[in-house]
């Protein structure tokens, strides 16, 4: 298989996938870790992928739409404070004493796990700034996932890792975006994760303030019918709520200025 051939199936992985790692090109392409290393390298000076920690990602337009979406998490932090809280209120509502919970990263989903800071359940999650807080301020059993710190998501992520060693009766999970193809990502690693931690979970619960609607993203992370429960607020439109239903998903509305606890 010469140069050309390589790049092509490189190209056309990251077609199916948003992000790989030099393991999975390993079976896609046969050939010494080495020679992939160099591809990617090649590939990234012509603008046709990214080059990251532990492999490669689709490229990036200027003008994507995700360039717009993608944001640090402590400035997400200040965006849709009041229906990120009106979710996360009524997402504690699904939880009961004793039950153990996988909670991803994320600015809504880290609202909600500090509700659950002081009860008695067991989270796990890959989340450093829930992590952090949770050690400050919470009694609840926590368990972190392992691997190299991602500062601009926040969570924590090893190259190669299986799923982890913990089963969840709920995963809580947050997304960039949400489509008529699914929950969709701007982050690689952000999409990766999520899709392995699907693995050790019975249900999963999204939480997405309704302007995720809006938003379109390089990478669908999955598929709406992997969807259980979604709570938004009640800026969602007609539209969107008839998508759902169409897709199977029970839909908790949260009430924005609803007098909540905190």
């Amino acid at each position: 298989m010469d140069e050309s051939e390589r790049h092509r199936l490189i190209l056309d992985e990251l077609k199916e996938r948003p992000f790989a790692t030099v393991k999975d090109l390993l079976d896609v392409l046969k050939v010494s870790p080495a020679t992939i290393r160099r591809d990617i390298a090649k590939l990234h000076e012509t603008g046709n992928v990214r080059k990251v920690f532990g492999g490669i990602a689709a490229a990036l337009r200027d003008d994507a739409p995700e360039r717009l979406a993608a944001r640090p998490f402590e400035e997400n932090r200040m965006l849709a404070v009041d229906a990120k809280r009106a979710i996360a209120r009524e997402a504690e509502a699904l939880v009961r004493d004793g039950d153990a919970l996988i909670i991803h990263g994320g600015t809504t989903c880290y609202l909600f796990a500090l509700r659950l800071a002081r009860r008695n359940v067991r989270i796990y999650t890959n989340s450093m700034p829930l992590a952090a807080r949770l050690w400050e301020d919470g009694s609840c059993h926590l368990t972190l996932g392992g691997g190299e710190l991602y500062r601009e998501p926040g969570i924590l992520y090893a190259q190669g890792s299986g799923p982890p060693d913990f089963f969840a009766s709920k995963l809580f999970l947050g997304a960039q975006g949400i489509g008529p193809n699914g929950i969709m990502e701007s982050h690689p690693l952000i999409a990766r994760e999520s899709e392995r931690l699907l693995s050790r979970a019975d249900e999963l619960v999204l939480l997405a303030d309704s302007r995720k609607f809006a938003i379109r993203t390089r990478y669908t992370v999955l598929p709406l019918s992997r969807v259980s429960t979604l709570i938004t607020d009640d800026g969602l439109s007609d539209d969107h709520a008839k998508m759902l239903e169409d897709a199977g998903i029970r839909t908790i509305i949260a009430k924005v200025g609803k007098e909540s606890s905190e």
